[in-house]
């Protein structure tokens, strides 16, 4: 292999992983990042950005959910504790799911991570 393949390999390789981490950073993150995917298409960041579309998907519909039922008299606090879990949970796997890109490993997100390659199957 010649040094400007080696060179090509290691700039694609990078590329990808450039997109799997900064597609965790926020929703703003994640389009920069589908952008870049789009200049230079990698497995490894194509995987991590339909990972991260469905907890961003996920938290939002959450937090639409709380903010409707958060309000429901007496019993509203306890929704809103049960929601913190749940937020915190999402968290949890947002972790899980950035120490994967920072490694470069398709490692998917539990739960979740299976599906998310399903179902935004169109993100190559």
């Amino acid at each position: 292999m010649s040094n400007n393949e080696q060179a090509a390999n290691v700039l694609q390789q990078d590329n990808g992983k450039t997109v799997a981490i900064v597609s965790y950073l926020s929703i703003i993150g994640w389009i920069i990042a589908l952008v870049l995917h789009n200049n230079n298409k990698t497995s490894l960041g194509a995987y991590h950005l339909r990972q991260t579309i469905t907890l961003y998907i996920i938290a939002i519909a959450l937090g639409i959910a709380e903010s409707f039922l958060v309000f429901i008299p007496f019993i509203g606090w306890l929704i809103g504790i049960a929601f913190i879990f749940l937020f915190i949970g999402i968290f949890v796997l947002w972790i899980i799911g950035f120490i994967a890109a920072i490694n470069g490993q398709e490692k998917p997100i539990p739960v979740i991570g299976s599906k998310s390659q399903q179902w935004f199957a169109g993100i190559k």
